[in-house]
């Protein structure tokens, strides 16, 4: 049994159907890369796994580990191991970063019924993988992401996705405006995350970032369907040749 199975998806944002009967199957171990051109709905499909509101599913199913996703709330499905790397993370003053990975991670250990990190004990592992990931411990006592460069922004979402250790992490176009070096953090931080029991969703449009993240399956979506399944070739030959063709094809 695939980790994620999608089945049939259709999904309607402000009346207007973006994800027309999308299929996907990914397996723990793997990694699937979504390619597409502007609109196809990459994004939207992140935004359904992660509960995000009004981003409702009008037909199809989704099953994570076995279980409908449907049935899980937001929290729910980061407490059952999906994590979502966003394409601009968030900034909130006022909140140090070590005390918003300290909540995350404990809010997820209390609702799995695990008991929660006392303060030594989470300084410990926070400090092992920052270290690990290169992370300059000062970086951890500014306001999460205030003031923070790109490639900043990028390693702290490696970090937490270190942290919490997911199932299933999806990076939603997560090289969006990010220089070389950026690019770099960000790819040696999933190629380190990389294991048998964990899966990668990674959503881009260029194949640029499948130069340090190679994939085991990429797919082209286009009008809100996977229209090619290849394997790290098709992400090469897309760079060259474009997306008209897959367009045109489901126009027709």
């Amino acid at each position: 049994m695939a980790l994620l199975e999608v089945k049939n998806l259709h999904v309607e944002i402000d009346g207007k159907e973006i994800l027309k009967g999308l299929d996907l199957a990914v397996n723990a171990g793997e990694v699937h890369a979504i390619m597409g051109p502007n609109g196809s709905g990459k994004s939207t499909l992140a935004y359904v796994l992660a509960g995000k509101k009004d981003y409702e599913p009008t037909q199809g199913e989704v099953l994570f580990d076995g279980k409908n996703i449907f049935d899980l709330e937001p929290d729910e499905r980061a407490a059952a191991g999906l994590f979502l790397a966003f394409q601009y993370p968030l900034e909130i003053p006022g909140v140090a970063t070590m005390t918003f990975l300290r909540t995350a991670l404990n809010a997820q250990r209390k609702k799995r019924g695990e008991a929660e990190l006392s303060t030594p004990e989470f300084l410990k592992k926070v400090r092992e993988v920052a270290k690990k990931l290169g992370i300059d411990q000062e970086m951890l006592r500014r306001a999460v992401n205030v003031g923070f460069s790109g490639g900043e922004k990028k390693r702290n979402e490696i970090l937490q996705m270190a942290l919490l250790e997911p199932r299933l992490a999806v990076l939603d176009e997560t090289d969006s405006g990010l220089d070389i070096d950026a690019l770099k953090i960000v790819a040696d931080g999933v190629n380190r995350l990389r294991s048998p029991t964990r899966a990668f969703l990674v959503i881009t449009h260029y194949q640029r970032l499948l130069n340090y993240i190679v994939p085991d399956v990429v797919h082209v979506l286009s009008r809100g369907r996977i229209v090619r399944t290849g394997g790290k070739e098709l992400a090469v030959e897309l760079e060259a040749r474009g997306y008209a063709e897959y367009q045109e094809e489901v126009a027709a």
